[in-house]
């Protein structure tokens, strides 16, 4: 039977690299942008692939993401997986500097809106027969990690890590399960954006990390969406850059040129 899966925040990015997957892996496919003008222009899009839907939806707002539940219900009958993807990052200056507006939204989008779409998600899967997975997206800041003008999005990606493992423990006794999805460092236009208003030197720098650790959507996007599908235990962890796979690629990076930003400007 094919499988309905909800992504949030799938109208760009790695968000809609996973819907695009998910698609051509026959799952029926359920996405939400902030506006109707970025979901319909993707559902025009990718209509031609499979059964998809999508609705304007801000995640920081829980009727929001209830309505978005209700309806995928509606369209698909259930839903069988939940991926919590929705985020944004801050601007890159050190915490005092950043704008306390800003400071809010990326606390509302990446913690609150996991929040949210978690609760809305794992009490719908309790109460329909066969339950269900609850994901979320982990981020710079999981494991503890720390970096210079990341503050603010790492804060909200450590709490989303106690968030998982808090609801891996509560769904122990249920239908529901929960996991965790880490899809390391992808050339995006959310890992982009923030370097607009930076030095050309800093983006420069950038680039030579990313051109180590980092991978497109089109690569990365389907190998979660397989491991997504084959997953049956609660507690599942779905990790694409590991430690000792970003250990090799420093070591390799002498010999192995990638260039990702001329790979997707071609």
């Amino acid at each position: 039977m094919s499988r309905v899966v909800v992504v949030t925040g799938g109208t760009r990015g790695i968000g809609l690299g996973l819907a695009k997957a998910f698609l051509s892996l026959d799952c029926k496919v359920m996405i939400c942008g902030r506006s109707s003008s970025s979901v319909v222009p993707v559902l025009e899009q990718l209509s031609a692939l499979g059964q998809i839907h999508g609705i304007a939806c801000d995640v920081a707002e829980p009727v929001q993401v209830q309505a978005l539940w209700d309806a995928a219900v509606e369209r698909f009958g259930r839903v069988d997986i939940w991926i919590n993807n929705a985020g944004v990052m801050n601007s890159l200056v050190d915490f005092a500097d950043a704008p306390t507006e800003e400071i809010g939204t990326v606390v509302d989008v990446n913690l609150l809106g996991a929040m949210y779409g978690a609760h809305v998600a794992f009490r719908g899967m309790r109460e329909q027969q066969g339950g269900g997975f609850v994901y979320l997206m982990e981020g710079l800041g999981s494991g503890g990690e720390m970096r210079p003008f990341h503050t603010v999005y790492g804060a909200t990606k450590y709490a989303v890590r106690y968030l998982a493992k808090a609801l891996i423990n509560e769904a122990k006794d249920t239908e529901v399960r929960v996991g965790s999805i880490s899809p390391g460092i992808v050339v995006t236009d959310l890992l982009m954006d923030v370097y607009k208003d930076r030095p050309v030197e800093e983006l420069d720098k950038a680039k030579k990390v990313f051109n180590i650790l980092a991978d497109n959507v089109d690569t990365v996007a389907p190998w979660i969406a397989e491991r997504v599908l084959a997953a049956r235990d609660n507690g599942t962890s779905i990790t694409w850059l590991t430690k000792f796979t970003a250990f090799g690629r420093f070591a390799t990076a002498a010999f192995n040129k990638r260039d990702l930003f001329a790979e997707a400007e071609a």
